[in-house]
């Protein structure tokens, strides 16, 4: 199934599903999906791509490597990507080289990394011979040494980024491997978008993120470093920031930064759609009963009745701050830790007042003299 198709399925939508949630979108190829499921959901989506996707810039070099393989007769291909392989069967047809191409790969043993790149093979006349159990370049490596590979020459269409290590292990197995690169990543080039959505995460204004790479993780935390945000950012993704990605290569450099990513069981956009809807909705909508009926925090949105309200980010901190101790008493201090800026006493006093006036009833919030302030909570 495509990632058109699994977004078209995901189940029971509701048009107000995500209101008052802002949702960051990373990717840039085929990221209209992602905007628009959102969108029609009623989120808030920021869009700030950390990569692009990109042929190599030299095609000469994407023909020598095809070059290579068609004389070397592969005796194994490795498809990675369905990208990857149509973009190498188009650059072959441009260089007159399609047909020796689709020949030479007839002969070998394709294995591929997932249902895409199979799809891939297939449209070009081609047949695989297995699949990658987990869609990752590991476990279709796992999969070609389930069998002697020793004296063979192992083709593999790289996606975006070497994996060295991969590589190594059929190296070390006694292959001779050859590579091709149809496209490359590189740092988006309008960078100024993707340090706005830093300052974002790292002030609270942001609800989820959505990754649907491992470069992108590793672009934007590389441009965090260089404002020197890097700490400041992966705090808020571990804390504060619900962070989905698509699958588990995507999540690798998340989980090796200490942030927990939500993880589709299927790694495909629909899925991750689905997954974030589900979690935003039942885990991070904070309802309290108060004296003046119920109210509900969704992301930056305050709910009473028919009510509805957007909070600026440090009355947002604050609420949230209150919302958290249930009713009870909050410090001036805590509260000064809350926010996303520094204040004082004073400070604080003039952030709980606008507060009251951007809430639906200014009465929710409650001075406790020399002590701080809390939520009229219905105990």
């Amino acid at each position: 199934m495509s990632d058109a198709d699994g977004a078209a399925s995901v189940a029971a939508f509701q048009p107000d599903q995500l209101e008052g949630f802002r949702v960051a979108v990373t990717s840039d190829r085929r990221s209209e999906e992602l905007i628009a499921a959102f969108e029609r959901r009623g989120a808030d989506v920021v869009h700030a791509p950390t990569i692009r996707m990109t042929g190599v810039q030299d095609d000469e070099t994407l023909v020598d490597e095809t070059l290579g393989i068609i004389s070397a007769r592969p005796d194994v291909l490795l498809a990675t990507t369905s990208y990857g392989m149509r973009r190498w069967f188009d650059a072959a047809d441009a260089a007159g080289i399609g047909d020796d191409l689709v020949t030479v790969l007839a002969d070998a043993r394709i294995v591929v990394r997932g249902p895409k790149a199979r799809g891939a093979i297939r449209a070009a006349g081609l047949d695989d011979q297995g699949m990658s159990e987990r869609e990752t370049t590991t476990s279709l490596v796992d999969l070609v040494l389930r069998s002697d590979v020793a004296g063979l020459t192992v083709a593999v269409q790289l996606h975006g980024l070497t994996d060295p290590a991969q590589l190594d292990r059929l190296r070390d197995a006694g292959a001779t491997v050859l590579t091709v690169s149809p496209y490359r990543w590189t740092v988006h080039e309008d960078v100024s978008r993707v340090r706005r959505l830093i300052s974002a995460l790292c002030g609270g204004s942001v609800d989820a993120i959505t990754f649907t790479s491992a470069p992108a993780v590793d672009a934007l935390f590389s441009i965090a470093d260089g404002a020197g945000r890097l700490d400041e950012l992966q705090n808020a993704l571990r804390d504060q920031v619900v962070v989905a990605a698509v699958g588990p290569v995507t999540a690798a450099p998340l989980v090796e930064a200490g942030v927990l990513p939500i993880v589709p069981d299927r790694f495909r956009m629909g899925a991750l759609i689905r997954l974030l809807c589900q979690h935003l909705e039942q885990n991070a909508a904070h309802r309290l009963s108060t004296d003046y009926g119920d109210v509900e925090l969704r992301g930056h949105q305050v709910r009473l009745a028919e009510q509805r309200s957007t909070l600026s980010p440090v009355a947002l901190a604050l609420f949230r701050a209150l919302v958290t101790a249930q009713g009870a008493t909050v410090s001036r201090d805590e509260l000064a830790l809350a926010a996303p800026e520094q204040l004082d006493d004073h400070g604080v006093d003039v952030a709980v007042s606008r507060l009251r006036r951007a809430l639906p009833e200014p009465g929710l919030v409650q001075t406790v003299i020399k002590r701080g302030y809390r939520l009229t909570v219905v105990r």
